[in-house]
């Protein structure tokens, strides 16, 4: 009986080892999700060269009307017990919560490259100045593409913050002098100043360059506080996890959701969500309050920079949601609760 009783417990563990690593391969990561479908090196040239040189290039503007709050920090370097919300811009927020300065995928450079004279360029200047910034505690990151993991800003911010970064990551911040970290898998959490940081699932992919594909992992955060929960999706297409994730943590109090770089859909659809699949994920989140993210800063897709936001104010009439579970925000732009 004894016997029967430790096989059956070997086996049950070595099922929750094996669901719990569905995401993991031998030489990296996957995105394990039912219905997602992997977009190749062909599918980027038949969407950057082949359609291109059938026409299908929308036009872009060369400048855009896009509003800027002035924010030179005074207040947000003041601020020790208020909850508030800074959109830098693209998927760089400041998050202060419960004493803490939380950045995230924070890029203050001119392009998302590894380049400095090619490569997407910011259209906004960054919110707020980096030399306006109030000390940072903690830095979360959600992958390691060149828009969201900057190695310039990493060097500025330096080792006084605490980085948390998917698997993988680490490596890269140790080339970049950066030793204050800790690596987390999806359903890990790291606890700083009684404030618990969850690294949850997304669906996305991850790399450099064009021999590093999914070598690291990709992730979204969840903070929760002592009073607020504060979701970050970081960069991801719709997928089942948002439903198991609200499951699990829900309701959250506020979810930074991806809405741009979502044309054209049959080529972004399985990593980049947009507008109308932003919506779903807040649903199956139990969001209180959604602040849309990864738009009006570097162009990236064949919509324009306007058009995610302008698409989302029309999802929102039309359902008839109640605008203020919304928070638009200007580039600079602070908010409290």
């Amino acid at each position: 009986m004894k016997n029967i009783f430790i096989s059956s417990l070997i086996l049950i563990l070595a099922g929750s080892i094996v669901v719990a690593q569905s995401h993991h391969t031998k030489d990296g990561f996957r995105n394990p999700y039912p219905g997602f479908e992997n977009r190749g090196l062909s599918d980027v040239f038949k969407w950057a060269v082949i359609d291109r040189m059938a026409g299908k290039k929308p036009y872009h503007p060369d400048t855009y009307q896009f509003t800027q709050e002035e924010n030179d920090g005074k207040w947000l370097r003041q601020n020790d017990s208020t909850f508030s919300v800074t959109w830098v811009g693209h998927s760089t927020l400041l998050i202060q919560i419960d004493g803490l300065n939380i950045l995230t995928d924070p890029i203050w450079s001119d392009r998302a490259s590894p380049l400095s004279f090619v490569g997407p360029k910011r259209y906004m200047p960054p919110g707020l100045p980096f030399e306006d910034l109030p000390e940072i505690d903690l830095v979360l990151i959600s992958h390691d593409h060149y828009d969201h993991l900057d190695k310039e800003t990493v060097r500025r911010l330096g080792n006084k913050p605490l980085y948390l970064v998917p698997l993988g990551i680490g490596s890269l911040l140790e080339d970049w002098g950066i030793t204050h970290f800790a690596e987390l898998d999806w359903w890990d959490s790291n606890r700083v100043n009684g404030v618990e940081m969850i690294c949850l699932p997304a669906q996305h992919f991850s790399g450099r360059m064009l021999t590093d594909r999914d070598k690291r992992l990709w992730a979204s955060w969840l903070v929760n506080g002592k009073t607020f929960k504060i979701y970050f999706g970081g960069d991801s297409g719709y997928f089942p996890g948002y439903k198991e994730i609200g499951e699990k943590y829900g309701p959250v109090d506020f979810a930074a959701l991806p809405i741009g770089a979502y044309k054209p859909r049959w080529f972004m659809a399985p990593v980049h969500m947009g507008p109308k699949e932003a919506l779903q994920a807040m649903a199956d989140l139990k969001a209180r309050t959604f602040i849309p993210i990864h738009w009006g800063t570097f162009d990236l897709a064949d919509e324009t920079l306007d058009d995610p936001p302008k698409y989302l104010h029309e999802l929102i009439a039309k359902k008839q949601l109640d605008a203020h579970h919304f928070w638009f925000f200007k580039h600079g732009e602070t908010r409290t609760k």
